[in-house]
């Protein structure tokens, strides 16, 4: 993709991050110094968005990985501040396969905010969620939070989220794949 940046290279995978990432990062500054007027608080929401985006990049090498499992290569991830974008060198051709690749980084963010939730009932940390914003709350809380949220919006059955993707893998175990795509489209 064009204007992005190699960051690293994980399991043979290229990491990139679009050069508008950087605006996010901007923006997520502007707002937490008219906030705080603190670099503690710059640093705070710099650390948010960060794991946010750490748990987006586990999002994409869980379809990565699970695509590998079926022979299907990845070519590169990007980060853009939308989310991330994982390019596959192949389409899976089995419905289930597409199905287990579509809803494989969802579940990644499922498992991320299970562990959290896990931890901070364990560890009785959790904390009143009324005060809890994209700048305000607990760390752990928000990071939980995100999470959902990445889950539940990446499977809205329309294309080209991961739902989308699923629901069209769904419906092409009883149609051809273009019918299905049309069905998908017309959501």
């Amino acid at each position: 993709m064009r204007w992005s940046f190699k960051v690293g290279r994980f399991a043979g995978i290229d990491l990139y991050v679009h050069a508008t990432f950087f605006l996010l990062i901007l923006w997520v500054v502007a707002l937490h110094w008219l906030r705080s007027h603190t670099l503690n608080g710059v640093g705070g929401g710099l650390l948010s968005v960060l794991a946010i985006f750490a748990c987006v990049v586990l999002h994409e090498f869980g379809h990565a990985l699970t695509a590998r499992h079926y022979g299907i290569t990845t070519k590169d991830i990007t980060l853009l501040p939308i989310g991330g974008v994982s390019r596959f060198e192949r389409l899976p051709e089995k419905p289930s396969q597409e199905l287990a690749v579509s809803i494989a980084g969802p579940i990644v963010n499922v498992l991320i905010a299970g562990a959290i939730y896990l931890y901070l009932f364990l560890t009785g940390g959790f904390k009143p969620v009324t005060g809890l914003s994209i700048t305000n709350g607990p760390f752990l809380e928000r990071l939980l939070v995100a999470n959902l949220l990445l889950a539940g919006f990446n499977l809205l059955p329309a294309f080209p989220m991961d739902g989308g993707r699923a629901l069209r893998a769904l419906l092409a175990t009883r149609l051809d794949h273009v019918a299905a795509a049309s069905c998908v489209a017309a959501t």
